[in-house]
Protein backbone atom coordinates (compact mmCIF):
# COMPACT_ATOMS: atom_id res chain seq x y z
CA UNK A 1 0.00 0.00 0.00
CA UNK A 2 1.73 3.53 -1.25
CA UNK A 3 1.66 6.51 1.60
CA UNK A 4 0.14 9.41 -0.01
CA UNK A 5 1.85 12.89 1.44
CA UNK A 6 0.22 15.65 0.72
CA UNK A 7 0.94 18.86 1.63
CA UNK A 8 -1.19 21.74 3.68
CA UNK A 9 0.69 24.43 2.32
CA UNK A 10 3.57 26.03 -0.19
CA UNK A 11 6.02 28.65 1.16
CA UNK A 12 8.38 30.11 -0.89
CA UNK A 13 11.46 32.07 0.24
CA UNK A 14 13.06 34.64 -2.32
CA UNK A 15 16.48 36.12 -2.59
CA UNK A 16 16.25 38.50 -5.09
CA UNK A 17 19.60 40.45 -5.94
CA UNK A 18 20.15 43.44 -8.36
CA UNK A 19 16.31 44.52 -7.40
CA UNK A 20 15.89 48.97 -8.89
CA UNK A 21 16.92 50.47 -5.01
CA UNK A 22 13.86 53.31 -6.14
CA UNK A 23 10.93 51.03 -6.08
CA UNK A 24 12.34 49.13 -2.72
CA UNK A 25 12.34 52.47 -0.99
CA UNK A 26 8.39 53.11 -1.86
CA UNK A 27 6.16 51.34 0.27
CA UNK A 28 3.18 52.90 -1.57
CA UNK A 29 4.75 51.11 -4.48
CA UNK A 30 5.54 47.92 -2.80
CA UNK A 31 2.20 47.70 -1.62
CA UNK A 32 0.78 47.93 -5.37
CA UNK A 33 3.15 45.45 -6.47
CA UNK A 34 1.95 43.22 -4.18
CA UNK A 35 -1.64 43.72 -4.25
CA UNK A 36 -1.19 42.99 -8.29
CA UNK A 37 0.44 39.97 -7.18
CA UNK A 38 -2.05 38.69 -5.41
CA UNK A 39 -4.16 38.85 -8.13
CA UNK A 40 -2.26 37.14 -10.66
CA UNK A 41 -1.90 34.51 -8.17
CA UNK A 42 -5.40 33.98 -7.88
CA UNK A 43 -5.26 35.19 -3.57
CA UNK A 44 -7.98 36.87 -2.01
CA UNK A 45 -6.64 39.52 -0.03
CA UNK A 46 -7.67 40.34 3.77
CA UNK A 47 -5.81 43.39 4.59
CA UNK A 48 -1.88 44.83 4.09
CA UNK A 49 0.63 46.68 6.61
CA UNK A 50 3.61 48.31 4.87
CA UNK A 51 6.61 49.89 7.59
CA UNK A 52 9.11 52.79 6.11
CA UNK A 53 12.27 52.30 8.15
CA UNK A 54 14.51 55.38 8.70
CA UNK A 55 17.20 56.05 7.05
CA UNK A 56 15.77 53.14 4.44
CA UNK A 57 14.05 50.23 4.06
CA UNK A 58 10.30 48.82 3.52
CA UNK A 59 8.82 46.12 5.70
CA UNK A 60 5.31 45.07 4.35
CA UNK A 61 2.87 41.98 4.20
CA UNK A 62 -0.10 41.59 2.13
CA UNK A 63 -2.59 38.88 4.20
CA UNK A 64 -4.81 37.03 1.76
CA UNK A 65 -6.85 33.59 2.39
CA UNK A 66 -4.99 30.83 3.22
CA UNK A 67 -1.84 32.51 3.90
CA UNK A 68 0.60 35.93 3.03
CA UNK A 69 2.72 37.57 0.68
CA UNK A 70 5.94 39.50 2.50
CA UNK A 71 8.59 41.51 1.53
CA UNK A 72 11.26 43.23 3.37
CA UNK A 73 13.56 45.32 1.47
CA UNK A 74 17.35 46.79 1.47
CA UNK A 75 17.70 49.45 -1.10
CA UNK A 76 21.27 50.21 -0.33
CA UNK A 77 22.38 46.16 -1.40
CA UNK A 78 19.82 45.95 -3.96
CA UNK A 79 18.17 43.22 -2.58
CA UNK A 80 14.63 42.06 -1.37
CA UNK A 81 13.55 39.31 0.89
CA UNK A 82 10.23 38.04 -0.32
CA UNK A 83 7.97 34.98 1.20
CA UNK A 84 4.81 33.47 0.13
CA UNK A 85 2.99 31.38 1.61
CA UNK A 86 -0.19 29.47 0.18
CA UNK A 87 -2.48 26.42 1.67
CA UNK A 88 -4.29 25.01 -1.11
CA UNK A 89 -3.77 23.91 -4.37
CA UNK A 90 -6.21 26.38 -5.71
CA UNK A 91 -4.32 30.19 -6.00
CA UNK A 92 -0.98 30.11 -8.67
CA UNK A 93 2.30 31.33 -6.41
CA UNK A 94 4.86 31.20 -9.11
CA UNK A 95 3.01 33.65 -11.39
CA UNK A 96 2.87 36.17 -7.92
CA UNK A 97 6.39 35.62 -7.53
CA UNK A 98 7.34 36.13 -11.37
CA UNK A 99 5.33 39.54 -11.68
CA UNK A 100 6.97 40.45 -8.20
CA UNK A 101 10.60 39.83 -9.20
CA UNK A 102 10.27 41.58 -12.89
CA UNK A 103 8.52 44.57 -11.20
CA UNK A 104 11.24 44.78 -8.71
CA UNK A 105 13.51 44.54 -11.82
CA UNK A 106 15.47 42.08 -10.38
CA UNK A 107 18.51 40.49 -11.95
CA UNK A 108 19.08 37.22 -10.02
CA UNK A 109 16.65 35.21 -8.04
CA UNK A 110 17.67 32.13 -5.72
CA UNK A 111 13.83 30.77 -5.08
CA UNK A 112 13.82 27.69 -2.01
CA UNK A 113 10.13 25.81 -1.90
CA UNK A 114 8.90 24.56 1.10
CA UNK A 115 6.24 21.78 0.85
CA UNK A 116 4.80 22.14 4.68
CA UNK A 117 2.41 20.27 6.94
CA UNK A 118 3.27 16.53 5.08
CA UNK A 119 1.92 14.37 7.49
CA UNK A 120 3.89 11.45 7.96
CA UNK A 121 1.68 9.06 10.46
CA UNK A 122 1.26 11.13 13.64
CA UNK A 123 3.40 14.14 12.68
CA UNK A 124 3.85 16.59 10.46
CA UNK A 125 7.10 17.49 8.33
CA UNK A 126 8.36 19.52 5.07
CA UNK A 127 10.29 18.96 2.21
CA UNK A 128 12.63 21.26 0.34
CA UNK A 129 13.58 22.38 -3.31
CA UNK A 130 15.71 25.30 -4.13
CA UNK A 131 16.52 26.63 -7.59
CA UNK A 132 18.19 29.68 -9.24
CA UNK A 133 17.14 32.45 -12.11
CA UNK A 134 18.74 34.57 -13.75
CA UNK A 135 16.94 38.00 -15.76
CA UNK A 136 18.81 39.70 -18.25
CA UNK A 137 17.42 42.92 -17.77
CA UNK A 138 19.27 45.99 -19.31
CA UNK A 139 19.44 49.08 -16.23
CA UNK A 140 17.25 51.31 -18.51
CA UNK A 141 15.21 49.14 -19.17
CA UNK A 142 11.63 50.43 -18.02
CA UNK A 143 9.70 48.46 -15.41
Amino acid sequence: MGLEMEALGYHYIVEASGCDPEILSDPIKLRNILLKAARIGKMDVRTTHFYKFSPMGVSGMVVVTGSHISIHTWPENQYAAIDVYICGSESAPEKAIEYILETLGAEYAHVTELERGIKDNDVYTHAILSWDESFERSKNQER
